[in-house]
This record gives C-alpha cells, structure tokens and sequence, in this order.
C-alpha cells in the first residue's frame, strides 16, 4: 500500500488551491454565504480548468474516470464556500456520473460534453415532505400520455433547483407494480410549465439554496425518461448502482474540506492569540485539542481515500462508503464544534468563518443518508444478525 498521493493528484490539489485563493476570497465566500448567491461567473472559470469531466471517458469530452480526484477537488472548493462546491458535485457528479452510468448512448452523447464544459447541472428530486429514507415509497407520479411523460407531486430539500438545468426527479411510474420495480428517473428542466420552486430559508448550505418544487401535469418529452426506454420501472437500479457509493463520499469530501478549513483556521488563531502575556497554543489544553483535531482529520482523509480507491477499482464498497460517510461528517461537525470552543466568542461573530463552520457540519450527518441509516447499513451488510 502507498499513502501518498499521486502526482497528478498533487498537481491537482496545488491547482484548485491557487485558484480558491484568486478567485474564491475569503470575502467573497462569506458573501455568498450571507445572500445564498450562486456565484455562475466563478463556476465558469472553475469549469475553464477542465475538472468536470472527471467521472466520463474521453469519447465525451471528459478526462476519464477518477474517483479520488473528483473527491480531492469537493474537499479543496468545500474549505472555502458551498456555493462554489455544491454547483461542482451537480454537475460532474449528478449530471456526469449518473448519466455516464445510466444514461442511453443518445443522452450520453448529447448531454456528457456539456458536462465536460460545466454546462449542464442537475438537481435531485428525490426526497419528498412525507419520504426520507424510504426512497422507494415516493408519491411523485408519472405517466406516458402519447409521445410525452406527465409529472405530478413535490419535492423537498431539492437544493439548487433554481440554478439547475434539470430536476433529475425519482418518481412512480407504475403504482400497481412491485415495490424497487416499479420507478423511473426523469430529467425535468426547472422552467417547465407546472414546476413551481419555493426556496426553505437553512442555516448553511449556502449559494446552491434549498427548494421545495411542485409538479402540476408537468410535460416533458419521452427522451427526458434517464436510460431512454430501458430506463422505464428501472429507476431502483439507477438509484442503488455505483453512484450510490460516490454520493455517499461526495458529501464525505465536503465534510473533510470543511473539517480541514476548521482545524486551520483554529490552529492559526492559536498562534495569532494571546492570553495571560503568551500565545494561546502555548497551553496544554488548547495543544492537546489542536493534537486530537489533526490526527481525527487525518483518519478521516485517509478513510476517504480508501474507499474513493475501492470505488475507483470496481470492488464493492457500500460497506466502507457508509462507514466513510457516517466517520467524515460526524467528525466534521465535531471538529467544527471544536474550533468554536477555540477560538471562543470570535467563533461565534461572522467576521470570522468558524461559525459557519459549524453550520454547514451540522447537516452534513443528515443528508446523504442519515449516521443512523449508515449505522444499520453496516450491520445489515455485515452479516450481524437481526434476531
């Protein structure tokens, strides 16, 4: 086994941070965060670096599949701001990966290179105000009616719905059918006659916002059915593929770019602040929390790799996913916290990030499957007996 990182992934992680710094300030980003603004214009030159094609071959534009560099780049823009990170993962990862794994040769070859070229976002429609975690329960229903499919129901938690070139929506399409056997995935533009998005006011989670959306006889063409007509009552397999163990570590990256950002940021200050004639990090106390601080981010970063690795290689992986996902954003939020206790009242005032820290860690153990789903995840798929 070899810890260190590739070159490229060097070069890679040295690239992304140079440009965080020019165009991604420190001033910029609490802005965005203040306004829920999505800053397009940044997106764009991000996208001019050619990091969005990294989930899709070069027959569509792309760079070829790599995991662990898709992940390096959400950790790196999550240090800095959400508004810049979330846009990223909808569309390298929502757009490029799921229509790389489920899309029809049509759809790829139309829809990937506007991927490649940072044009094209989705948005997922999955969670709805009376499902959760129970996917397969959904009430969003559609239906053929000639050459056209008909949407109707609502979406919750839908973030970025309103800068989004299609709400990627998970809905029934067979409501006499077997449950996992009867959904399908629909990619439904946002300005459709009948869509209807209602921001919810969140305490981080900026610049992508969070929606409600509505489906009223909402009508898109048969083509906007993901898979094309292989892809009728086949949504479960979309949903349960590969992308679910890279949607797990895209929030496990935003949870280590956010961990990283606060453990700098607490371990500056302890140096910058004085107390009592000495810098604070002289202490033992703050030494011993700054010590735990860099050893759990440590063990967090590594544990991402691993499993960007397994994913990367084909091998299966739910298992270390979950255990990934579940570890990260827990200690992200825990970290967060930390750096609050730190740097004292300064972590509480918003001229200063730490506070938003904290409020983006506290989401994270929710969405992307809850700690509590993940938990019983893992017994479940290790062989733990239930009775």
């Amino acid at each position: 086994m070899n810890y260190n990182e590739p070159d490229h992934i060097r070069m890679l992680r040295e690239t992304l941070q140079k440009f965080v710094e020019k165009e991604m300030p420190r001033e910029l980003a609490r802005e965005w965060d203040q306004t829920n603004e999505y800053p397009a214009e940044v997106f764009a030159k991000l996208a001019e670096l050619g990091v969005t094609g990294m989930v899709m071959g070069e027959e569509y534009d792309g760079s070829g599949r790599d995991i662990q560099a898709t992940m390096v780049i959400i950790e790196e823009l999550s240090k800095r701001s959400m508004a810049v990170a979330v846009p990223y993962i909808m569309c390298t990862c929502y757009a490029g990966m799921n229509l790389a794994e489920c899309g029809s040769d049509e759809q790829k070859a139309t829809l990937l290179p506007r991927v490649a070229t940072g044009d094209l976002l989705f948005a997922y429609g999955l969670t709805e105000p009376d499902v959760g975690a129970d996917l397969a329960s959904v009430r969003t229903t559609v239906v053929r009616d000639g050459d056209e499919l008909v949407i109707n129901g609502s979406k919750r938690f839908c973030s970025g719905a309103e800068i989004c070139d299609y709400i990627y929506t998970l809905a029934c399409s067979d409501k006499e059918g077997p449950r996992y056997g009867n959904l399908s995935f629909v990619m439904i533009p946002p300005t459709t006659p009948g869509v209807t998005i209602e921001r919810i006011a969140t305490m981080g989670m900026h610049g992508a916002a969070t929606t409600d959306v509505t489906f009223s006889n909402v009508r898109v063409p048969l083509n906007a059915l993901m898979g094309g007509e292989a892809g009728w009552n086949n949504g479960w397999k979309m949903l349960a593929g590969p992308g679910l163990d890279v949607e797990k570590l895209e929030v496990a990256a935003i949870a280590v770019g956010v961990a990283a950002a606060a453990v700098e940021d607490a371990w500056e200050y302890s140096q910058e602040r004085q107390q009592f004639g000495k810098p604070i990090c002289t202490y033992q106390s703050i030494r011993h929390k700054l010590s735990d601080m860099q050893t759990k981010l440590h063990a967090a970063r590594l544990m991402m790799y691993h499993a960007a690795d397994l994913v990367q290689s084909g091998e299966p992986a739910g298992v270390e996913t979950s255990m990934t996902k579940m570890f990260t954003t827990e200690t992200a939020k825990e970290l967060a916290l930390e750096c609050q206790t730190i740097m004292g009242a300064y972590g509480y005032v918003k001229e200063f990030d730490c506070e938003r820290y904290v409020r983006e860690a506290i989401v994270l153990p929710i969405f992307g499957g809850s700690t509590a789903i993940h938990l019983n995840n893992i017994s479940n798929w290790m062989g733990l007996p239930k009775k």
